[in-house]
């Protein structure tokens, strides 16, 4: 995300009459709708699907997208000959039983609101229909053209309403502005109206890229932007405010577990501080553990331990951050872990997800 963006220039995204957002729309109606077969032809017959791990951290590369990473010499190598049937054959080498897809950083923002709007669009369709193709193997976190508001908004409602997504996939900033900032309001008050699932994926802020040499952003700066989205998200009001989104934060809170103390303490032992400006009314500890967590990337004892000491364990959900890291290193990592017991780990395995995505008890759906 290093195009900037200006909140003033793109303001006439921000907050139209529905209606007046819907209609400007007509230009892109050509090309935007679902092909008729889309959702008229039938279902592939596939065996039953195993009651397996539900990965909710999974990464798809929809064709368009990949190609828009290619013009822009960033394609990240473990998606260079991605496909369908190789991501079953590693989720079956582990037992992995259903996969959230969501796209991966950048994301769809190049600058160009009419170039992301397609594709978002694309990138939605697509993930419908391997939801469709391969029944209970897939499920799919829509994508938007954020920091276009007013494409988002008409995004959402069109993944949700007619593509039946599990849920919509932001990441945790967009240049200078986090996820909980006032910004981003019309999309949380959608979501929060839905009681909808909120994927939120960590990204390279603009601020912060390339600060040690020979040093990846996803090493550091990931885990870093997870704890300002979470914090941002709480310090905010926007935890309190829009209490019905499910929200899920990638790789077990970034930084958060580690750094709790310092945001509880600094609002006294409870996280209250009486007589205090709104900030420090909030109690950090009790929002944190409304959120969920996903596994991706930290499947180890150190901070599996750190997570389960700071959040309820139905709150921790498994993910895997596949093409990044397989299935199997997944799972065998959480197994040697020995940071759960055989409960907690079904909890882990799918029961807690269960509860998010309720349509995945229906074997095939």
């Amino acid at each position: 995300m290093d195009d900037k963006f200006d909140v003033n220039a793109v303001s006439r995204f921000g907050r139209p009459a529905r209606r007046q957002f819907i209609s400007t729309l007509g230009a892109l109606a050509a090309s935007a709708l679902v092909p008729d077969s889309l959702f008229a032809q039938q279902t592939k017959q596939q065996a039953p699907v195993p009651l397996g791990w539900i990965d909710v951290h999974h990464h798809f590369a929809p064709t368009a997208y990949a190609n828009a990473l290619n013009e822009k010499n960033i394609t990240p190598a473990p998606l260079v000959g991605w496909s369908p049937q190789k991501t079953i054959d590693d989720m079956d080498s582990a037992g992995v039983a259903t996969a959230m897809n969501s796209i991966v950083g950048p994301g769809v923002w190049f600058g160009d609101a009419i170039q992301a709007r397609h594709l978002a669009r694309d990138a939605n369709e697509y993930s419908a229909k391997l939801v469709m193709d391969y029944p209970g193997r897939f499920g799919n976190f829509a994508t938007l053209s954020l920091p276009d508001i007013e494409g988002s908004l008409s995004e959402l409602e069109y993944a949700l309403d007619t593509l039946k997504a599990d849920g919509i996939m932001l990441f945790t900033s967009y240049n200078d502005k986090w996820m909980g900032d006032p910004y981003f309001a019309p999309i949380l008050e959608e979501l929060n109206r839905r009681q909808a699932v909120l994927f939120i994926h960590p990204t390279t802020n603009a601020c912060c890229a390339n600060l040690l040499p020979g040093i990846s952003s996803a090493e550091i700066e990931y885990g870093t932007d997870t704890t300002r989205a979470i914090v941002r998200m709480v310090s905010s009001g926007a935890a309190l405010q829009y209490p019905n989104i499910r929200v899920i934060f990638s790789h077990g809170g970034g930084t958060m577990p580690y750094l709790i103390t310092r945001f509880v303490n600094r609002h006294g032992t409870n996280g209250r501080r009486e007589g205090s400006d709104v900030r420090q009314q909030i109690d950090f500890g009790a929002a944190f553990a409304k959120f969920y967590y996903d596994t991706a990337q930290t499947f180890n004892a150190i901070p599996m331990n750190a997570l389960k000491q700071t959040v309820p364990m139905s709150q921790i959900l498994f993910g895997t951050d596949y093409p990044y890291r397989s299935s199997k290193e997944n799972t065998t990592g959480l197994l040697a872990s020995n940071a759960f017991d055989p409960k907690e780990l079904q909890a882990l395995k799918r029961d807690n997800a269960l509860r998010l995505f309720p349509r995945l008890q229906r074997p095939g759906s």
